[in-house]
């Protein structure tokens, strides 16, 4: 507060020497007002006025802040002033205007340097999913709901409303993470804290959302110098934020509020994330941390909204600002159908979490996609596939309308699309969800040939009918997964033979009470299998009902 006071007290005393003017005596020798007064009045307005929009707007206090008072306060002193006083006054006015003009056209001009900060590596196709795993694919919608019925856990449950929803990893699970908010001004008067937040499994469905209690004095909702938000630019003033604050727990559960920071690219315009504040919500104690130094319990260090800016940067201004108004020359349009600002976050195999966007092109009625990016949530480190470029993939928008048309009678509805390599194929896996907000599906499509979807109770349901829908439609199935090579000596009970296009696919129940599927494109002699063969099989551990086979001999006729 005393930095506010005294920042606001110099911005108060330099717009009171330029607006006031020097002379105060008229030619006839008479006074014609009293300068130490006009001095002090206009001192404490411009001081008050000042405080009083820095406390309000949480404005960074960077002297290039006060641009649009420089350029009040010297049109105001040259509207006042006389004589020479006027003309050195002019300078000032036009100085200011110079330097308001710098700053409001700087996106005309620092197109490419914000292309530059943001340009990613690109590659071709994602890392194959391991399908032993199960994908943190429970809607935030569908989550949302559950932790609102489940609101009488929370105690005084009138003074408070659900907070913000976010996905993140705590304790090795990945969960949603729901603080309890103040639900207006004389709630938090007679609240004063917090109780705690909601978590809830991101990857089961059927899990039931737990209240954890923890009170918490600075929040988004609370008010004055317990807002969170004002907390930390109170105690940093100069740091540039953007984006809305974020709830992050560690692995012991204690929750910790934090707010991304960055530079502007240039003339207070554009952003480049550089590190994070994070602010104990019980005490009100602030730490500073660079990226590279961030907590390791924290996942998403760069804000989804910092994330949104710099795929923006990247789809529009890989030539420039005025390409990406006339022309368009290889411009993409990040999609909006993300769960976050735009971005939907996701994890890996090792619980590393990237915020997923697919890009499109700037044209209408087009729903194939150009593009997609993984952007690394700890360090703003961000990767750009193209897909296979002989293949046209459907984007995020397609794929809900497909999830539309399937259930247009039950009028249901897809959220949260992600693309992801399923057996090498890229594939969107989307929820679906009633007109009610619940859970019904997961619905698998592929995003090269929309002609091949499934859907399922539960995503590893949906990934066992994708493998064999795939499979029919004549596809190559990688069984690219981390799951572990077996080897069986078996002899064939049954056998079933299916045609899939071009190829065959054979279904094995074998003689230790394991089923095998296996594809004539993989093995060409599979095609010749029948009951009482004996068979040497390479097959992958996959906890399936139909284990895919790798490798395969036939004793019997070979």
């Amino acid at each position: 507060m005393i930095n506010l006071l005294l920042f606001s007290l110099v911005a108060g005393i330099v717009s009171a020497m330029i607006i006031v003017p020097l002379t105060s005596v008229s030619k006839e020798g008479q006074p014609v007002f009293n300068r130490i007064a006009a001095l002090s009045a206009t001192v404490v307005l411009m001081a008050a006025l000042t405080f009083a929009l820095y406390y309000v707007s949480n404005l960074d206090r960077n002297w290039t802040s006060l641009w649009a008072l420089a350029l009040i306060a010297t049109l105001a002193g040259v509207v006042l002033a006389t004589g020479k006083e006027r003309s050195a006054k002019i300078v000032l006015f036009l100085a200011a205007l110079a330097g308001s003009v710098f700053i409001l056209c700087a996106p005309l001009f620092n197109a490419n340097e914000k292309y530059i900060a943001v340009e990613m590596d690109q590659q071709v196709e994602i890392k194959a999913f391991d399908e032993t795993k199960t994908p943190a694919s429970v809607p935030p919608q569908f989550a949302r709901n559950k932790m609102k019925k489940a609101f009488g856990q929370v105690p005084n449950t009138s003074y408070y409303e659900l907070g913000n929803l976010q996905i993140q990893k705590v304790d090795g699970k990945f969960v949603y993470i729901a603080p309890v908010e103040f639900s207006g001004f004389f709630k938090w008067l007679n609240g004063k804290t917090t109780p705690g937040y909601f978590t809830m499994s991101a990857t089961d469905s059927a899990d039931n959302p737990k209240f954890v209690k923890t009170e918490m004095a600075y929040t988004p909702s609370s008010y004055f110098h317990k807002q969170v938000e004002r907390h930390m630019r109170m105690a940093m003033p100069d740091l540039i934020f953007y984006g809305d604050v974020q709830l992050e727990i560690d692995d012991e559960g204690k929750p910790h509020y934090i707010r991304s920071y960055g530079n502007f690219i240039s003339a207070r315009n554009g952003f480049d994330v550089q590190g994070i504040v994070m602010v104990d919500p019980g005490t009100g104690e602030v730490n500073q941390y660079p990226l590279s130094k961030v907590p390791e319990f924290i996942d998403g260090a760069v804000s989804p909204e910092a994330v949104s800016l710099q795929n923006s940067y990247f789809g529009k201004y890989v030539h420039g600002f005025w390409n990406s108004i006339v022309g368009k020359k290889d411009v993409k349009l990040p999609s909006d159908e993300g769960t976050e600002s735009n971005v939907s976050p996701v994890f890996d195999e090792n619980g590393h979490m990237y915020y997923f966007t697919d890009f499109t092109s700037p044209r209408e009625g087009v729903d194939s996609m150009l593009g997609y990016a993984l952007t690394d949530g700890r360090t703003g480190e961000a990767t750009y596939y193209t897909g296979n470029l002989e293949e046209s993939y459907m984007d995020s928008q397609g794929a809900l309308q497909i999830i539309e048309k399937k259930f247009i009678e039950k009028k249901w509805n897809g959220e949260m699309p992600v693309l992801y390599n399923f057996y090498g194929e890229a594939s969107w896996l989307t929820p679906v969800l009633d007109s009610n907000g619940f859970l019904q599906n997961y619905f698998i499509v592929s995003a090269a040939n929309p002609e091949i979807s499934v859907y399922a109770n539960s995503p590893n349901e949906a990934l066992r009918l994708y493998k064999t829908a795939l499979q029919r439609g004549g596809s190559t199935v990688d069984g690219s997964s981390n799951a572990e090579e077996g080897k069986a000596s078996v002899n064939v009970v049954r056998v079933y033979k299916e045609r899939a296009g071009d190829a065959t696919i054979v279904s094995i129940l074998a003689d230790d009470g394991r089923n095998y599927i296996v594809s004539t494109e993989a093995v060409p002699l599979a095609i010749y299998i029948q009951e009482g063969d004996h068979l040497a099989i390479t097959y992958y551990e996959t906890g399936e009902l139909f284990l895919p086979v790798k490798e395969m001999k036939n004793a019997t006729i070979e």
